[in-house]
């Protein structure tokens, strides 16, 4: 088979690559970044955001796309023919954040939060959930079945190490630093379900050329659950065999918790709700067994991560907060460009986020002369 994968350089779609490629397939992936070509896999250089790089590669004839991008409602609009025409399949990602809060396990025809939720403002949002349901529906409003709608949960990797929502820059960072994990209590106590990336890949992989998953939804999690605060003793585990002592945490209640970290939505219509899921239908396709439980799973990442740790971009700001509310200081040394060092000791010293809410007028000041420290 001849498949393009679009975005295909995340904790899922590294994997899916090795795994189509491993079985004989032809795998073209779409990079921003300059990457080298290798065996039955070809590497595209461009943004797939870009149409004119989008439509020269969907000139061709796949026989199934792989769509990891991240699309706004109207940018999907654009092109969800075009995708459509191009491929005997197209496999979207979407996301099982879609769903409601729901006492029983989900299933893949459980309710969604688009279509019962009365937080009004909400709904007029374009938060990444709604978008991704509203994406599905054009695909199911488009009069044909040749799509396949796949809903990972929170998925973790060699690289992808998430706690609650927060990512790895903003808590291991930390860690490895010597400075305390600041996270929420009232998230630490949900229960959650969290699925390795390598699995669904594999579950990715058993819907590609199946009739029986054209115009068919699937969430590939794994079948246990567990709490985020299970999460974080694996955590602490594993980086107090590494550090040699266990790292301090600072759990906050749920208003100074979002003080910093600003993603009310997330927070309140995902990880607040108790998520378990029903898998039995992606299990249809795939071996059950097959599907590594997360203590196993998430030890053996946070190993192979500890062994040649690398972060992305860290936000000083809120690494400021954090610091005022734990009582610590960074090393400077550790904070590139002046500004950016200015900014930190302004926020970690004089700015809290409780004065940014009290004091709105003057802190509307405060920014004006801040956004010149950008």
């Amino acid at each position: 088979m001849k498949v393009l994968i679009l975005g295909g350089t995340g904790a899922i779609g590294k994997h899916l690559v090795e795994l189509l490629a491993s079985a004989g397939h032809e795998v073209c992936v779409t990079s921003r970044r300059s990457k080298v070509s290798e065996g039955n896999i070809e590497y595209l250089q461009g943004d797939a955001h870009d149409l004119g790089f989008l439509n020269s590669i969907l000139k061709q004839d796949w026989d199934a796309i792989v769509d990891f991008m991240i699309y706004s409602e109207a940018s999907f609009a654009m092109r969800v023919e075009r995708l459509l025409d191009a491929t005997t399949q197209y496999l979207y990602l979407s996301s099982a954040r879609v769903y409601a809060d729901s006492k029983q396990p989900i299933k893949e025809t459980s309710a969604r939060l688009l279509d019962v939720s009365n937080d009004t403002n909400y709904l007029k949002t374009h938060e990444y959930a709604l978008d991704k349901a509203r994406q599905e529906d054009a695909l199911r409003k488009s009069g044909r079945e040749k799509w396949t709608i796949i809903r990972p949960y929170i998925t973790y990797s060699e690289n992808r190490l998430q706690l609650g929502v927060l990512e790895k820059e903003e808590w291991l960072y930390r860690a490895l630093k010597g400075r305390t994990i600041v996270f929420s209590r009232d998230i630490c106590s949900k229960i959650t379900t969290l699925t390795y990336g390598l699995d669904v890949a594999k579950c990715v992989v058993a819907t590609i050329g199946q009739s029986e998953a054209m115009g068919q939804v699937f969430h590939p999690t794994a079948a246990g659950t567990c709490k985020w605060s299970e999460v974080l003793s694996v955590y602490l585990n594993e980086l107090e065999k590494h550090l040699g002592v266990k790292p301090q945490v600072l759990l906050q209640d749920l208003p100074a918790f979002m003080g910093w970290k600003k993603t009310e939505y997330q927070i309140r219509y995902d990880r607040l709700f108790d998520r378990k899921f029903d898998n039995s239908k992606i299990c249809e396709l795939v071996n059950r067994d097959s599907l590594i439980s997360y203590e196993p799973g998430l030890t053996s990442c946070v190993r192979a991560f500890l062994q040649n740790p690398s972060f992305s971009y860290i936000n000083w700001k809120a690494e400021a907060f954090n610091d005022r509310s734990t009582g610590e200081l960074a090393s400077l040394s550790e904070i590139r460009g002046i500004r950016t060092k200015i900014r930190y000791l302004i926020y970690r010293f004089l700015i809290s986020p409780e004065f940014q809410t009290k004091y709105a007028p003057v802190w509307r000041n405060c920014k004006s002369c801040l956004s010149k420290l950008k």
